[in-house]
């Protein structure tokens, strides 16, 4: 009933909002991931090309910038849904109460594994541990027995066994949810593996050692080695062709999408795919989201059904047109749980941290 009841308001305040122009937005609005991006595009096409409507519009913004744009508050100023390649974090809620987006639905659509490529003109067999990860994009590493600004210019200079070229990686911003799942994914386990960071745990209690874990193993290096390539992952696609001892870090679709052009490194000697994603024995593979603004639903013309469409089994399901693009898709019982949750417009609930 309170639900009920804060989406009669939330819809009154977005009517109010909208007064006094001809009509209320008549495109639906998406912001957020660059990773779900390529997902929300093919729903959007699919939904003005099965119902005639204007066909939404959708912004690759990053998932940090999503949530920031998604929560300023409800009204045609504002967007109707955003993605994210992770989940929703307790200050991004937070913000959402605060400017009066009291009623959200989370939708988990499928699962992702964080690839990192290389050009197919490498002839490189790429294998990378998650600690050779780490010692290769880390602002600091262990050096001579103290922790200190990371020395490391070649791949070759980590491991005698990797190739003698230098570190040359291009990856996301820090407004990315896939710089955020990269960090807590791969750069977090390869320093907690370093016998350095073994040590250290071992005199530590949990929450010191996990509190120095966050504020040590999270920084990526600026002093060339890495690159911020900004949101559109399609620029570094270009970049590593055309430097092919340069690696690039994205969402597997943009891998996917380029198998023609790129190739997987591989990680801890598994290579990204659908099967290795779905049983997370590729040790970076993630869910992916998106979060939709209930009190637009009804307002904004269009909004229910491109909601019906992103969560159809002709999207979502094996075989589904999102598959192809290369989403993993999620197990049978967990998709008719989202499906309800969207369709009903099920408030999500309050995040932990």
């Amino acid at each position: 009933m309170k639900a009920n009841s804060t989406r009669i308001l939330a819809m009154a305040a977005l009517v109010a909002a909208t007064a006094g122009a001809a009509q209320a937005r008549d495109q639906i609005r998406v912001v957020g991931s660059s990773t779900v991006f390529p997902y929300s595009q093919a729903v959007a096409e699919e939904f003005a090309n099965a119902t005639g409507a204007t066909p939404p519009v959708v912004e690759s913004t990053g998932t940090g910038g999503g949530f920031k744009i998604f929560c300023q508050g409800v009204g045609d100023a504002h967007p109707d849904v955003t993605g994210a390649s992770r989940a929703m974090k307790a200050s991004e809620y937070k913000l959402c109460q605060e400017h009066g987006v009291t009623d959200v639905t989370e939708a988990m659509i499928g699962y992702d594994g964080l690839s990192i490529a290389v050009s197919r003109a490498n002839k490189a067999d790429w294998d990378l541990t998650e600690t050779q990860i780490f010692l290769a994009l880390a602002a600091q590493v262990p050096v001579n027995g103290a922790w200190a600004d990371n020395p490391y210019r070649r791949w070759s200079e980590i491991d005698p066994s990797l190739p003698d070229v230098e570190i040359l990686v291009y990856g996301p911003p820090p407004t990315s949810g896939t710089r955020d799942a990269f960090v807590e994914l791969a750069m977090h386990d390869g320093c907690k593996a370093l016998p350095y960071v073994q040590d250290l745990k071992a005199k530590m209690d949990g929450k010191a050692f996990k509190s120095w874990v966050k504020e040590n193993c999270s920084r990526m290096r600026q002093d060339g080695p890495f690159i911020e390539a900004g949101e559109n992952d399609n620029l570094i696609v270009q970049r590593l062709e055309a430097d092919p001892d340069a690696l690039g870090i994205f969402g597997y679709s943009f891998l996917y999408e380029n198998n023609d052009r790129l190739k997987a490194v591989k990680v801890d000697g598994i290579e990204p795919n659908e099967q290795t994603i779905a049983d997370f024995s590729y040790d970076i593979a993630r869910p992916l989201f998106i979060y939709v603004k209930n009190a637009h639903r009804g307002v904004i013309p269009g909004l229910d059904e491109f909601l019906a469409e992103y969560v159809s089994d002709n999207a979502l399901a094996p075989g589904g047109y999102l598959e192809e693009r290369g989403l993993t898709p999620l197990p049978d019982d967990l998709r008719a749980k989202v499906q309800e949750d969207v369709l009903n417009a099920v408030p999500m609930a309050e995040p932990r941290s």
